[in-house]
């Protein structure tokens, strides 16, 4: 009886396990391939979403490269939180990443001609010492061919944990009959089983998390026998779980939407809405479609559709063909999918617009937050959330600057609405520097690697730089709002250099804006380096010509406030070369 009881758990722990590794496996695939692809894959969604057809082909190729959808998703919905993605070109790269998952399916299927063990220990193999080489990109491929290797042997494990229930194996004969006998019920309700066999396949990557997973296990299961002995009827069972992860995949981009604004949330809805869609034409159409992609197998060659599972016992009548047919569905549901709602991309941003509708305290206010409260592990694409929070920072700069300007070239005016709003641009910054300086030490946390995590330090200096100046700009701000109250106005000359002044430094901000965490050559860096002593030549000869006005009888306080003036602008341009210097690092490493 003792053994009754242990052999089920025993196969119970023996699938937990190998699921884990086949998820460890995915997991440091993805993350090795993320480090060695460096920023051009980082970059890849920010320049390659120009219109709808480009979008879905990043998001597939992004997603076929990480071999993860939930990899591409949560970074759309970072960069919609940063507003580098419109809502239109994330949901034509959410449309892409689901295509790119089918890339998985097809894996599974594909691999099961080989014997994978045969396979895995030799990837590791090569692996292995090139992720002991110093080299950082070498060390990113070994990672990457580790993490195959594992992919692999999780696979094989699952494959031979897996009871097999359609081999006549007479310890499964109990097992079978009950899952049988739950298969039967299921399969009792017509047209309502299809909802109830979805249902089951939401459920599945809900707990596992996966949908490349939950995908493994259906496509292992089917051919072990869990869905009948019936190979057209396992199809359809397994097409309809498979309709049914869809859905249940798009929770993690809804947990990552938590705690982030409005364009992120809408990015996390118009992916559920999106594939909620395409499931639903899906089961009105299912016994035709189903029936289609059935006949198609019969157009391959026998060779080709019977994948014989490596190390899962032998196959009976033609369940070696449920793993083609339903990678074939999987990947034909996505197309079709994508080629019948590409031209309702404005029609589903409307849907998730009114669903997620704008805070009234956000109707005349910039983003309250730019970057993500809830990070999830993505290893080197997490860089990429806070290199765009920075551009969005630095924006910021550049537009307190041309406020300042605009204040300062209205000295008997009344600014202070002019004023109230750079108030406003002055508390995001520093509510930006506190959420960049939380979400980068996080990020620090992560397995990231040497170059990354120096990477990460210069980035926290940049952002620091970037509010130091932000402050200072605003110190000039009220400098000025100061003066106009006190009615102290400067000679028009001198308000004309003051003016100049300030065109020089604005025009620093936005060549340090320009080059931000985009490289810096030599001639760049020069330039900067000649604007900062610009800068420190003019605070000198300005700030000595008011000591010589004050000395002359001068208006002592107006010249004081000029001084002041004169010093902040100098300020402004350390801040400004610090980062472009910083940038120079940062490019060289």
């Amino acid at each position: 009886k003792a053994m009754t009881i242990w052999n089920p758990l025993l196969t119970l722990l023996s699938i937990l396990g190998s699921l884990g590794i086949f998820l460890y496996g995915m997991k440091i695939m993805s993350e090795g391939i993320q480090k060695a692809a460096g920023n051009g894959l980082r970059h890849a969604l920010a320049t390659m979403t120009h219109n709808r057809l480009s979008s879905v082909f990043t998001g597939f190729f992004t997603t076929s490269l990480v071999q993860s959808s939930s990899a591409t998703t949560v970074l759309v919905v970072s960069f919609a939180n940063a507003g580098l993605l419109t809502l239109t070109a994330s949901i034509g790269v959410i449309m892409g990443a689901n295509l790119g998952t089918t890339i998985t399916a097809w894996l599974i299927a594909w691999i099961g001609k080989f014997s994978i063990a045969k396979i895995a220990l030799p990837i590791i193999g090569i692996g292995l010492p090139m992720f002991f080489i110093g080299k950082e990109k070498i060390k990113a491929y070994g990672e990457s061919l580790i993490g195959f290797g594992l992919l692999f042997t999780g696979l094989s494990y699952l494959k031979k944990s897996v009871p097999d229930l359609k081999g006549g194996v007479k310890e499964n004969e109990a097992l079978q009959q009950s899952i049988q006998d739950i298969i039967e019920v299921l399969n009792g309700f017509g047209y309502g089983s299809i909802v109830l066999f979805l249902i089951a396949g939401i459920i599945l990557t809900l707990i596992v998390q996966s949908s490349s997973a939950a995908m493994a296990i259906t496509i292992t299961c089917a051919w072990n026998g869990w869905f009948g002995a019936d190979p057209y009827e396992a199809f359809k069972i397994s097409a309809a779980v498979v309709l049914g992860e869809n859905i249940g995949t798009t929770v993690t981009a809804w947990l990552a939407s938590i705690g982030t604004n409005v364009n992120a949330k809408r990015a996390a809805r118009a992916h559920f809405v999106f594939n909620v869609i395409g499931t639903v034409w899906a089961l009105i159409l299912f016994i035709p479609m189903t029936t289609m992609i059935w006949g198609l197998t019969d157009l391959f060659p026998q060779e080709v559709v019977e994948v014989k599972i490596a190390n899962a016992g032998d196959g009976v009548g033609n369940l070696a063909i449920v793993a083609f047919a339903v990678a074939l569905f999987h990947t034909t549901f996505n197309l079709l999918n994508i080629l019948l709602l590409l031209w309702f991309v404005p029609q589903i941003a409307n849907i998730v617009r009114s669903w997620v509708k704008n805070p009234k305290e956000q109707d005349n206010q910039t983003h309250l937050r730019y970057i993500s409260q809830n990070l999830v592990d993505l290893g080197e694409l997490n860089i990429a959330e806070a290199e765009n929070a920075i551009r969005n920072m630095s924006q910021l700069g550049v537009d307190m600057i041309n406020g300042f300007i605009d204040v300062l070239e209205h000295p008997s005016d009344d600014m202070s609405k002019q004023v109230s709003a750079l108030k406003k641009i002055e508390d995001e910054s520093d509510l930006m520097l506190q959420e960049i300086t939380e979400y980068l030490v996080r990020c620090s946390s992560k397995d990231i690697g040497p170059q990354n995590a120096a990477k990460i330090a210069g980035m926290l200096r940049i952002t620091q730089e970037i509010e130091e100046y932000i402050d200072c700009i605003y110190r000039l701000v009220k400098l000025n709002e100061r003066r106009y109250k006190k009615d102290r106005q400067f000679p028009p000359e001198q308000q004309e250099t003051i003016r100049e002044y300030a065109g020089n430094t604005a025009r620093f901000i936005e060549f340090a804006h320009k080059h931000l965490l985009a490289g810096v050559s030599d001639s760049a860096l020069s330039k900067a380096e000649a604007m900062e002593n610009t800068s420190d030549a003019m605070r000198k000869k300005l700030n000595k010509s008011a000591m010589e006005r004050m000395a002359d009888d001068g208006d002592v306080k107006l010249e004081m406030i000029n001084i002041n003036i004169n010093n902040h602008f100098e300020a402004i341009s350390n801040h400004a070369l610090n980062i472009v210097q910083t940038d120079r690092v940062l490019g060289e490493s």
